[in-house]
């Protein structure tokens, strides 16, 4: 029998399809109605925490944040089995991931940080990617159950924490993604270009394939071979600013990223690669 605590939209995905398996699901939210909903679909619901983990031999978790996966765990922990495993998925700190690893340990139970890249119709569909990371021992002898929830997982080895810090890592870039997807949409309006046509230019340039070049040249450390310098990246910054300003679009991204080109080109940095804005991160 599996336990399911977290019943938000990706929680509650993840439940109906493994009841579509013919999984026996014991699920728990906070908010109960959410936990009931899906007793329409086979699960078994339950007011307290504890009695949903009683008899599992897997928990899984989809919660919030290091607080309340660390409060619900607490909560529930006199109604774990003996050997039983707990997977959680909640997006946590690293550090968290790693504590909760240790302690859980220290009290003879398995605690795997596996979150995921992937909405809730792709735990309906289990199509996604999983990430994971700790114990080897302990991941392989769970992989097979966790791959058939996304479809693909990926192992980032026996560090605890690697896979949180992946995660966060991947957020951050759709996060820093979406504001430059913002931000060509707001310029694109200042200039009278529509949406379509901005789409148009993506679907046949994508800029998504230089990302591991990117990766590549900023570690390399070779900013004295620039494909495009520094001072002529940060003129079409003052360009795109100027002409959103002129459209009544102010951008959110560009000029914070133009503020650190101009501390680079202060420190004497304005004729090598403009990659360069990226050298404290990996030297």
């Amino acid at each position: 029998m599996i336990a399911f605590i977290g019943m938000g939209h990706l929680g509650s995905n993840f439940v109906k399809a493994m009841l579509k398996k013919g999984e026996e699901v014991h699920v728990w939210n906070r908010s109960s109605p959410k936990a009931k909903a899906l007793e329409a679909f086979g699960a078994k619901a339950f007011d307290h925490v504890a009695d949903a983990v009683k008899g599992a031999g897997r928990i899984h978790l989809t919660l919030k944040d290091d607080d309340t996966v660390n409060e619900i765990l607490e909560q529930a922990k006199t109604g774990f089995e003996p050997g039983v495993i707990i997977t959680d998925h909640t997006t946590t700190s690293a550090h968290g991931a790693d504590e909760r690893t240790k302690l859980w340990k220290s009290r003879g139970y398995t605690y795997v940080h596996a979150p995921v890249f992937m909405g809730p119709q792709n735990a309906l569909e289990s199509t996604g990617t999983m990430l994971v990371s700790g114990d080897q021992a302990v991941i392989s002898s769970i992989e097979p159950e966790l791959a058939k929830m996304t479809g693909k997982v990926v192992n980032f080895g026996p560090k605890n924490n690697t896979a949180a810090g992946m995660k966060l890592i991947g957020n951050l870039f759709l996060i820093a993604m979406t504001a430059g997807v913002a931000d060509s949409l707001a310029l694109g309006k200042a200039l009278g270009i529509s949406a379509d046509d901005i789409t148009k230019l993506f679907e046949s340039w994508n800029p998504a394939g230089m990302i591991p070049a990117r990766i590549k040249k900023i570690t390399s450390g070779t900013f004295d071979q620039p494909n495009w310098e520094l001072s002529m990246a940060r003129k079409d910054a003052r360009l795109m600013m100027e002409e959103a300003q002129l459209g009544g679009m102010p951008l959110a991204a560009i000029p914070a990223i133009a503020a650190e080109m101009d501390r680079w080109i202060e420190n004497g940095h304005g004729k090598d690669d403009w990659t360069v804005i990226g050298k404290d991160a990996v030297m």
